[in-house]
């Protein structure tokens, strides 16, 4: 048995939220400032000019995203004398003083006290950050639900009770809930994290909180020194170029994509998002391949409003943005009831018109207006939002995914089979049928049923598909092994949407054929950053092809920016695991073993750090090393594939074949589809129990059957056995599924010889 030892890998589109412009990074306090920074002025300087704008921006939820926790803010904002209210063996409560107040911790260790400093958010609910040690901020453990009037768990609040134990409330210490970590760019303006990895330590400043009129504008410093000269030579005109970035005069496309940087599931791969720019140069977004959405793209858990957004045929025409409905402070233009459909016009004028005609329901009423069948609200965890994808109701997704609908968000008292009824006997057309059909796909493929596969590569392959759900296909085909996939990844290469590009670039990397690899090469010459990044990342980790000066240029450029988007977030555990499989890859282990550690450090709960360590190690011929590393990730996580998978072939290597076996169930255990899991302990076990290492084989070929190998070996043991006829079977299924396998060819031409 030759053991195949696995590394780790993140997915690239792992994704993190927040993500606003970031212009500059700052210094440490006492620094002068450089002349980036000295380019923005604040909001302040613009009330002279702008008094209204500024008025209306300074009371929004852009305004006030962050403020500074006051008495004052407490006074007007929330109860300040509610019961501790407990979070396991311990008590939090809320306590006023004359600076602001403190979360009181009360335990059976004692009571500590820390301060509340500022406050995020506020529409739905509030949450509170305090400074803990080595400059982090902290989300608090109690937040306040606006609505309810109360104070409530944080992290409780946070989660999806019923996906399982994977989805436990983090501790509020946790670091996915440090401030300078994740939502710092969407709450704050100008802000530098100043993060020092050598202490791991923050020195955390911004200009100013909320998200200010520089954040959309760009620096205000040139445009009022051309105001001010322009003023002091006492022109009758300002210049034509007043050197401010004006939102009006932006395209469509760039006004989407200026919201999008905060108001996207995404990940980002810079830390320069600049108004103006292309929203797929500095970032991936997330879609349906991550189960915080329904399948057929319904909201389930919070998932920040754009990617349903690119779903919805006014996002489609190209003709629409943000700024249609809403204003640039954030607030909805058509409060009014008597205008409350004028959102639609002039694209909708027939209908809008004709509202009970189209609707069923009482003109002026709350059933006639569009955003109610069209944008209905829905909750996840105390947040309120409005679905964007514009799409009619679907009872019938109701009826086969839970999904919420329209329909029953306001007759409570009627199912989703009254409701479908209701727009059957309505509509005539099936407008249900299409988003059924891909929801079906969509779920087909999270849960791996590959009998589907024909049906997900007709449709990604079709023209005029939805990038999001095709997206969300492709990304999910990483998963399927079948060669059949290949053909149609490739394809998707030429697709007009970056993001669909990206998804195919991350799904043909997971295997480097011949026929992944000359798309993967075209993919680090594509025009828009994240698709060369992600080709970058796949490129990195095969570094040696047979390819021109030029080509090979290109591809370490696409490298070199798949490394840059790593190190822009030297804070990030994810990145430095990531970049230790790149230095691995490319033979380059010390340094691998150095992100690791530096990985580790980050997250010490985390077991992928250890389970990459333990490969290097092992490839640097250290067998005792790599199993103190698995061990101590077992310790860690005990129900780790991974860990256990790796353990159990190090054991074997060591010639320690009952634990390795012991190891390896567990492995299968954690993960029943683990074919090389099954494949291994088949191999140990086949001497003394054949039966069951027949078994065992015939597992690994079914959760993998493009792999040869598991086919030649089951039908190697068959044979042993003498039952050449289920052995010819094997063999001949393997061929006939057009499997390149030149030991299978071999091994049924003996057998036909007999």
């Amino acid at each position: 048995m030759t053991p195949r030892w696995r590394l780790v890998l993140i997915a690239f589109s792992l994704l993190c939220t927040g993500g606003a412009a970031v212009y500059f990074v700052g210094k440490p306090a006492g620094t002068k400032p450089s002349p980036a920074e000295s380019a923005f002025r604040g909001s302040s300087a613009c009330r002279k000019c702008h008094p209204k704008f500024y008025e209306l921006w300074s009371s929004s939820r852009h305004g006030r995203a962050m403020q500074p926790f006051t008495a004052e803010f407490a006074r007007r904002n929330l109860r300040m004398d509610q019961a501790p209210v407990r979070i396991g063996e311990v008590a939090y409560a809320p306590e006023p003083d004359a600076q602001g107040g403190s979360i009181v911790e009360r335990s059976s260790t004692g009571t500590r006290r820390y301060r509340l400093e500022h406050a995020m958010g506020g529409k739905n609910v509030y949450y509170f950050l305090t400074t803990l040690e080595r400059g982090r901020l902290q989300v608090l453990p109690l937040a306040y639900d606006v609505r309810l009037k109360t104070w409530i768990d944080s992290t409780g609040s946070m989660v999806m009770h019923e996906s399982g134990p994977s989805a436990a409330p983090v501790d509020w210490r946790d670091p996915s809930l440090t401030f300078n970590t994740s939502c710092y760019g969407c709450h704050v303006s100008q802000l530098a994290t100043n993060y020092d990895l050598n202490s791991d330590s923050y020195h955390t400043r911004w200009r100013e909180p909320g998200i200010n009129c520089e954040t959309c504008h760009g620096p205000s410093g040139e445009h009022l020194r051309v105001l001010e000269e322009a003023q002091r030579k006492k022109r009758a005109r300002p210049p034509e170029d007043l050197k401010i970035i004006s939102v009006r005069r932006l395209s469509t496309e760039q006004r989407n994509d200026l919201c999008a940087s905060c108001h996207a599931k995404l990940m980002a791969v810079t830390t320069g998002f600049k108004p103006g720019d292309r929203f797929f140069d500095h970032y991936d977004l997330g879609a349906l391949e991550n189960e915080d959405f329904f399948p057929d793209g319904r909201d389930y858990r919070e998932n920040y409003t754009i990617t349903s957004w690119r779903m919805s045929p006014c996002f489609k025409s190209g003709e629409l943005d943000c700024l249609h409905c809403h204003t640039s402070s954030g607030r909805y233009r058509f409060k009014d009831d008597r205008t409350a459909n004028d959102a639609c016009l002039p694209c909708h004028e027939e209908r809008v018109r004709n509202e009970a005609a189209h609707t069923h329901h009482r003109a002026g009423s709350i059933g006639s207006r569009c955003i109610s069948c069209h944008m209905p609200t829905t909750e996840y965890a105390r947040m309120r939002r409005t679905d964007h994808s514009m799409r009619p109701p679907t009872p019938a997704t109701t009826i086969a995914y839970k999904s919420p609908n329209a329909c029953n968000s306001c007759h409570t008292d009627r199912g989703p089979a009254w409701a479908d009824r209701k727009v059957r006997q309505w509509y005539k057309r099936d407008y249900q049928a299409p988003v059924l059909a891909l929801a079906g796909l969509v779920d087909a493929a999270r849960r791996q049923d590959w009998s589907q596969l024909p049906g997900i590569l007709a449709y990604i392959q079709r023209g005029g598909h939805d990038e999001i759900f095709t997206a969300s296909l492709i990304r999910l085909l990483a998963a399927c092994r079948d060669p059949s996939r290949l053909r149609g990844l490739a394809k998707s290469m030429d697709d007009s949407s970056p993001l669909v590009r990206a998804a195919a670039v991350m799904a043909l990397s997971q295997d480097m054929t011949q026929e992944a690899v000359l798309p993967l090469l075209q993919a680090a010459k594509d025009e828009y950053a994240i698709v060369r990044i992600q080709a970058g990342a796949a490129l990195a980790r095969f570094p040696e092809f047979h390819v021109d000066e030029a080509t090979r240029e290109t591809v370490e450029h696409a490298v070199r920016e798949y490394v840059a988007s790593l190190e822009a977030r030297p804070d990030d555990f994810r990145r430095h695991l990531n970049l230790g499989v790149l230095y691995a890859d490319r033979g380059q282990l010390r340094q691998a073993i150095h992100e690791d550690w530096l990985a580790l450090r980050l997250r010490p709960d985390a077991a992928e750090p250890l389970v990459n360590e333990s490969v290097v190690y092992s490839r640097l011929g250290q067998a005792d090393k790599a199993e103190e590393a698995l061990r101590r990730a077992a310790k860690t996580e005990p129900a780790n594939g991974a860990v256990l998978y790796n353990l159990g072939l190090l054991l074997a290597e060591k010639n320690r074949l009952p634990e390795a076996e012991h190891a390896l169930r567990r492995a299968l255990d954690a993960d029943p589809n683990n074919a090389a899991a099954a494949y291994n302990l088949c191999v140990i076990i086949s001497r003394g129990r054949p039966d069951e290492a027949i078994g065992l084989c015939r597992r690994a070929v079914a959760s993998a059957p493009e792999n040869p190998k598991y086919s030649y070996t089951l039908a190697y043991y068959l044979i042993q056995r003498g039952d050449l006829t289920a052995a010819t079977a094997v063999l001949k299924h393997t061929i006939r599924a057009g499997i390149a396998c030149p030991s299978c060819d071999q091994l049924l031409a003996q057998i036909q010889s007999h």
